[in-house]
């Protein structure tokens, strides 16, 4: 994943998480943006709540190759949320979850 394909600004997260519609589950919640551009970028968001920084990184680690894998919306701008299960299910039930989510999203538009 690119540089380019990340939301690293807290300006760029504000902008989504004010105006972004969400569809959640479970484990994850997927907040997204129209943002003009021809590409889609995507920041990732994981709260001590889910535990310490080793189970923190691990999920982030997961949820970045899911969302590599993953066919993204061309355009828009999502941040993933994890909840607090998310830490504790493996990879394919994370890739399940993200998959369903951005289904509903294409939904929505």
């Amino acid at each position: 994943m690119k540089g380019e394909q990340r939301l690293t600004r807290p300006a760029q997260f504000k902008s989504v998480y004010e105006s972004g519609s969400s569809v959640a589950d479970r484990f994850l919640v997927i907040k997204a943006m129209a943002n003009g551009l021809e590409i889609s970028r995507f920041g990732i968001s994981v709260n001590k709540r889910v535990g310490n920084a080793v189970v923190r990184n691990r999920t982030k680690r997961r949820l970045r190759e899911v969302l590599r894998l993953a066919p993204l919306l061309a355009g828009r701008d999502f941040i993933v949320i994890a909840r607090q299960p998310a830490a504790e299910i493996d990879y394919h039930q994370l890739e399940k979850s993200a998959r369903s989510l951005l289904t509903r999203l294409r939904a929505l538009k």
